[in-house]
């Protein structure tokens, strides 16, 4: 009987330790940061299809997304403390890029990108 108890107690001690320790990792993911927004042409028309680029500064790494039906992109799980370039490109055009900044605190940042389209 007394084991039984002390193995109870014991469990109970280790989740009551290990409970800071879990939420702290959750509290990291919270501070992982989201860009999203919308690539649209000079009339304000969304654009499928475009592909939008972002590079990570500090590593040069570049991740990409196409766009959907309504011109939506997001990138998502960003370190909040490296610097970011977007722009977007769409048959041979390119949007002006834009610069997401480590000084910016936001969690969830929106930059629109526009993109002068071809006249046919």
């Amino acid at each position: 009987m007394k084991s039984g108890r002390r193995t109870f107690l014991l469990g109970m001690a280790l989740l009551v330790m290990a409970g800071p320790a879990l939420a702290q990792g959750s509290k990291k993911e919270t501070h992982l940061r989201t860009v999203q927004g919308v690539v649209a042409d000079k009339s304000e028309k969304p654009i499928e299809n475009s592909v939008v680029f972002l590079k990570n500064l500090r590593t040069n790494m570049v991740l990409s997304h196409f766009t959907d039906i309504q011109g939506n992109y997001k990138f998502a799980g960003l370190d909040p403390n490296a610097e970011y370039e977007i722009h977007a490109e769409f048959e041979d055009q390119k949007s002006v890029a834009r610069t997401v900044s480590s000084l910016d605190s936001r969690k969830e940042i929106t930059i629109n990108l526009k993109i002068d389209r071809k006249k046919n």
